[in-house]
């Protein structure tokens, strides 16, 4: 397993952040190396990032072309192979993702007994489609979560996600500006990099207040 992931920083860390891919990019994407990178070379708080692909990731690389994501308990079961392999890493174990590697790293996170979620861009909801919510699970859930999210996400921008019953385990970091992607528009006078770096930074205080904690 520890030969199809991807690691970033200090070998020897006192937390361990997993992250997974969202449905259309791998782990090796532009967005995932540049948010990795930035998270692991952080002067807080000693965090090594891993990543890997999910199933069906890992065929449409093999054979260059693009596939659909596997279905719920495919994803869900290689969030749990992922974790159980890597559980002895670091002393404390966090787990996220981009957009759909997020969302199905909520949903195993309390009976994983991760230490917190890390979402970047969680998709809420179908773009278009605001009534088709995905947030039953968000209500409820024990372990902490920061979602980093686009201020103008098609998949939840701020106006909708404002008035959503989250859990009070639900914290929110909002991309100035930002899509699905954290891009903003050039309007708005920020940058990409902007909203990298201050999605990287949240991520790092979250580790550190959870790590402090425990």
């Amino acid at each position: 397993m520890k030969d199809d992931i991807l690691f970033d920083g200090p070998v020897r860390a006192r937390a361990l952040l997993i992250l997974a891919h969202g449905s259309g990019q791998p782990m090796d994407s532009p967005f995932m190396a540049a948010i990795s990178a930035r998270i692991a070379a952080n002067d807080d708080v000693a965090v090594r990032v891993a990543r890997f692909n999910f199933p069906y990731m890992k065929r449409a690389v093999a054979e260059g072309r693009t596939r659909p994501p596997d279905r719920a308990p495919v994803l869900e079961a290689a969030w749990i192979d992922v974790i159980d392999s890597l559980r002895d890493e670091a002393a404390s174990l966090f787990i996220g993702g981009k957009s759909l590697g997020g969302r199905f790293a909520t949903m195993v996170a309390d009976s994983a007994a991760v230490d917190g979620v890390i979402c970047l861009g969680y998709p809420f909801h179908p773009p278009g489609r605001p009534e088709r919510l995905r947030t039953a699970h968000l209500e409820a859930i024990a372990t902490p979560v920061l979602i980093c999210q686009g201020e103008r996400d098609p998949f939840g921008g701020v106006d909708e996600v404002s008035g959503y019953a989250l859990s009070n385990n639900v914290a929110l970091q909002w991309m100035g500006d930002g899509d699905h992607g954290f891009k903003p528009r050039k309007s708005s006078g920020r940058t990409l990099e902007d909203n990298l770096d201050l999605a990287a930074a949240a991520s790092v205080r979250f580790v550190a207040e959870i790590v402090k904690r425990s």
